[in-house]
């Protein structure tokens, strides 16, 4: 089978196709012939090596999977004499991220836990282009920022993979959204149900008078203390990717913040898991969620793939089709 392959941390030239053999599912493994994978942030750092830290995660010197790529939908090609779940033929999508990567291939097996069925009314690129975005997104609006009926959240970042997925959440939790966007993305979040827009090139929402209960910061770089400040008393902010400096304040000022105040600032480590994934699903089925899908690439066009996503202004999810 054919395979993107990465020995050693670096730039996405790094990526190499290969002929690789074909994977033997375990007692325990589901076999998946993979039609469409997909980026996600995770990828980055799986190619790059950095943070450094994440190294002691994805291997110190050289990186510890070979074969990238977390977001797969495929159809089930073989199961082993333990598999309860799935069987021959079914469709389905999962995150890999947790079980070995390997999804920027033709074929993967893994474990049950990592797959759901996919639902019936999406492809399988719509269905790649949600697991670790989707439940990032959930995870944070839900588990983190303890989201209710009528609150007022933020989304900052709102446009790229995590940031439409947040706002469509959002919504179904019947919250009153507000996504932060470039001039080019305000008409994505408009189609996507956002009740406010604000162009962070015309608008400082950490300026305005207004304040939220919730506040996802998806993508950015602005000091802690300026999200504090239009946070309601007992209102959550929740960090899951912006620059470097921004997470540090998060890791080391969030708890002392929040330790003396009624406002918490807290950071996302996102757990991939099938209860989640299954709940997308249902979101999904229902109409209430869309997968927002900017770019589709080959596999033989990883490389490509790869640099477009690092320059940070994808709309939505970029996908692979296998």
């Amino acid at each position: 089978m054919k395979a993107i392959v990465c020995d050693k941390y670096g730039s996405p030239d790094l990526l190499e196709l290969k002929e690789i053999k074909k994977p033997i599912p375990a007692e325990n493994q589901v076999l998946v012939k993979v039609h469409a994978a997909s980026l996600n942030f995770g990828n980055l750092v799986l190619l790059k090596g950095k943070p450094f830290l994440a190294r002691f995660a994805f291997g110190l010197t050289r990186p510890k999977y070979s074969i990238p790529g977390g977001d797969i939908a495929g159809t089930v090609e073989a199961v082993g004499k333990d598999i309860k779940q799935f069987q021959v033929g079914d469709e389905v999508f999962g995150d890999l991220s947790v079980c070995g990567w390997g999804g920027f291939a033709e074929y993967v097996s893994v474990p049950e836990f990592a797959l759901a069925l996919k639902p019936a009314n999406i492809s399988f690129e719509e269905a790649a282009a949600t697991p670790m975005a989707g439940v990032t997104a959930l995870q944070g609006l839900r588990d983190k920022g303890k989201i209710k009926s009528g609150q007022k959240v933020l989304i900052y970042g709102a446009s790229g993979g995590v940031g439409t997925f947040a706002v469509q959440i959002a919504k179904s939790f019947e919250a009153e959204v507000t996504g932060v966007c470039s001039p080019r993305n305000v008409e994505i979040l408009r189609s996507i149900g956002a009740d406010h827009i604000l162009d962070y090139t015309k608008e400082d929402f950490t300026q305005s008078e207004e304040y939220y209960d919730l506040i996802l910061g998806v993508n950015g770089s602005n000091v802690i203390s300026a999200y504090k400040r239009v946070l309601k008393p007992n209102g959550n902010f929740v960090h899951v990717g912006g620059s470097e400096s921004q997470l540090f304040q998060t890791l080391f000022l969030g708890p002392i913040i929040s330790m003396t105040g009624s406002k918490k600032i807290c950071n996302l480590l996102q757990r991939a898991n099938q209860k989640d994934l299954n709940y997308l699903k249902e979101l999904l089925e229902s109409g209430k969620v869309k997968p927002i899908i900017d770019k589709r690439y080959k596999l033989s066009e990883i490389t490509e793939a790869f640099k477009y996503f690092q320059e940070g202004h994808a709309q939505g999810k970029v996908v692979i089709t296998v």
